[in-house]
């Protein structure tokens, strides 16, 4: 979710029922080395939490010295990013990487709840592939370790983000009698009825909802209802689609400026206007915009869809 859940948006969520959030993960490298965005992804508003800070790297006493200066930022606790797919960071042994060396995995992880007052949780995957589907051991081991709370997105690493989530994995996990810590179920849940199905089915503590959320923040909302009501909520109107969307605008130039707001945008429009009829031509200027000033009269123009 790197260049999505930064705090802008995250506030956004939070203002639609998100419980807990976490950062963009932060590279350990980065974090030694000072560097102005590993720094920048750190930052927070009061009204965020609780919030994580998520952290990655594949060196252990780099990821101890990242926990510490995470810990100097003041989250609620720190987060172990175990499960990032993405080829860039898996060929530097971080993220899903681990997964192939699970030693290592419980080492890094019970080094860096040492180096912490915080509490530490982690997210991970299944297993690297279908042959090494190991993630009710790995849980094991990384609540022996001191992590406090797993996640675990119900995909391999070679999935990557296709095909069908597994939640039955996850479910054994949770209802594996050695478990005394909250197990949180990632994958798919993209609407209010999934979420409920599965939190029912398998007993989680609780639901990630990570992509179905990118321009579309009021999922938290439509979950929220179901789990505690049955029932749904009519999606927003037009109108009220822009008026969220002008907002992530106005509190996202100040954070990171109107060139990487415009770029970064690029992503959200899709899913803030999805199900609209006769958008696409919209989205092509939205997407081609220069100016926040460009933006804002496209949007006014798209008040009478």
């Amino acid at each position: 979710m790197e260049d999505v859940t930064d705090s802008p948006f995250r506030s956004i969520c939070k203002d639609f029922g998100a419980d807990v959030l976490i950062t963009e993960f932060v590279a350990a490298e980065g974090l030694i080395r000072d560097a102005w965005k590993s720094r920048m992804k750190m930052q927070f508003e009061p009204g965020e939490r609780p919030v994580g800070i998520q952290i990655f790297g594949s060196n252990i006493d780099s990821m101890m010295k990242a926990a510490e200066a995470a810990e100097a930022a003041g989250p609620d606790f720190i987060d172990l990013n175990f499960g990032c797919p993405v080829r860039k960071i898996v060929m530097k042994g971080g993220g899903a990487a681990l997964l192939q060396d699970i030693p290592k995995m419980t080492a890094m992880a019970e080094a860096v709840v040492k180096s912490t007052r915080l509490p530490v949780t982690a997210k991970t995957r299944l297993g690297w592939d279908e042959q090494h589907l190991e993630i009710v051991g790995i849980a094991e081991r990384l609540q022996d370790a001191g992590i406090q709370a797993i996640s675990i997105h119900g995909r391999t690493r070679t999935q990557l983000y296709g095909g069908k989530a597994d939640w039955s994995l996850i479910g054994e996990v949770k209802s594996n009698p050695r478990m005394n810590i909250p197990v949180f179920g990632n994958g798919d849940i993209d609407s209010g009825p999934r979420a409920k199905e599965m939190k029912e089915r398998y007993g989680v503590d609780g639901i990630l909802i990570g992509r179905a959320a990118v321009g579309n923040p009021w999922i938290f909302r439509e979950v929220k209802s179901f789990l505690e009501n049955g029932s749904g909520l009519p999606p927003p109107s037009v109108n009220e689609r822009i008026k969220i969307l002008r907002l992530q605008l106005e509190k996202s130039v100040p954070y990171k400026g109107e060139r990487a707001t415009l770029f970064e945008m690029r992503k959200m429009y899709s899913g803030y206007f999805k199900g609209i009829p006769d958008f696409k031509p919209y989205r092509m200027r939205l997407v081609n915009a220069a100016s926040l000033e460009e933006v804002d009269s496209i949007l006014n123009e798209m008040h009478y869809l």
